[in-house]
């Protein structure tokens, strides 16, 4: 399968490569990036390939994942955004994570509904979730603008978190900027 890229006015959302590989650990290791998620190390190189070979798997199986979310003014790695399967649940899970720089400018919304709009229209799934720590109040504002809505607080990767989900009708006026 050819993993699709696709523009926004600021992104770039492309296959990651091995070449992202110490982009992205410079992004997974600055301060903060991974407060909120399950493992909270920062990763080294061979972890970051081993995620990287993950990503690019997914897309062959499944048709859709995540991508390299990269500035189309700069051509910088900025981090990841997009959609994947979580096995637990048999749901699809919108996905982002964005390095300290380009945080508090929209990015993760504008990559976001890129992203909602490949599932719904490209895909054509019927319900897309969000997974978020109940203390990540950034994120959780992203979901709401994209038109997610809170379902229930429970624990999702062994942390407390709140599930949104938006589905297919709602998706239309909801996603838009």
């Amino acid at each position: 399968m050819t993993i699709p890229t696709i523009t926004t006015p600021r992104l770039v959302l492309r296959p990651f490569g091995q070449e992202d590989v110490a982009a992205m650990t410079r992004i997974l290791n600055q301060e903060g990036v991974l407060r909120y998620f399950p493992a909270t190390d920062p990763p080294a190189e061979d972890r970051v390939l081993r995620m990287i070979q993950g990503l690019i798997e997914h897309w062959q199986e499944r048709g859709y994942g995540l991508w390299a979310v990269e500035s189309k003014a700069s051509g910088e790695l900025m981090g990841r955004c997009g959609l994947q399967y979580l096995p637990d649940s048999g749901e699809v899970e919108i996905d982002f994570i964005l390095g300290r720089p380009a945080w508090g400018q929209g990015l993760a919304a504008e990559a976001g509904r890129a992203s909602l709009r490949y599932g719904f229209e490209d895909m054509g799934f019927e319900r897309i979730v969000g997974i978020v720590h109940t203390g990540n109040g950034a994120s959780q504002r992203v979901l709401e603008k994209l038109g997610l809505v809170r379902m229930e607080q429970k624990e999702f990767f062994g942390m407390d978190c709140y599930r949104y989900a938006i589905e297919r009708p709602a998706y239309g006026t909801a996603s838009q900027p």
